[in-house]
């Protein structure tokens, strides 16, 4: 049987073209069609904030973060992210977002927001936004907005457009 030797590290240029190949297979052609890649193309994701995960050197997994305004709060849009099929339901996934989630904690994000599955994200932390309280640059499913506040106001705070900030 085969170990595997998981490293979980912050990506770098390096890493683009596996990174392309793995959201490719993850989620195919549509993917540039998604609200939130409206948003991923005003602007560059944080590299600093992003992170793959390496199988005996191979990069299997990413996840990245996007700065974001939304509505008056300053977060991060987290997203995409995907995970190679023959690595899938490891936790390798959970352990990206847990580490993303807690980089941009530590660099005073306010917020990290992402439009995913609620039975997925909600065990890690994530809640739902208000009902069409962010508006996004395409149709996005409003059920589906999700986030991770890190102040006691940001729902409140959570009304307007999101789109992408500089820094």
């Amino acid at each position: 049987m085969h170990k595997h030797d998981l490293v979980y590290l912050t990506e770098d240029p390096s890493h683009d073209a596996a990174i392309e190949l793995i959201n490719e297979e993850a989620f195919g052609p549509g993917r540039f069609a998604r609200a939130a890649a409206r948003i991923r193309e005003q602007g560059p994701h944080d590299r600093a904030l992003s992170f793959i995960c390496a199988d005996d050197g191979e990069t299997i997994a990413s996840v990245r973060m996007t700065p974001v305004r939304a509505g008056d709060v300053k977060g991060h849009l987290l997203g995409p992210l995907a995970v190679r099929p023959s690595h899938k339901n490891r936790g390798i996934g959970r352990e990206l977002v847990r580490i993303a989630v807690e980089a941009a904690r530590r660099k005073g994000s306010e917020a990290v927001i992402l439009v995913g599955d609620g039975p997925y994200y909600m065990p890690l932390g994530f809640e739902r936004v208000a009902m069409n309280a962010l508006t996004f640059p395409g149709p996005v499913d409003p059920a589906r907005v999700l986030v991770v506040p890190m102040a006691a106001d940001i729902h409140a705070r959570l009304k307007g457009e999101i789109g992408w900030r500089r820094g």
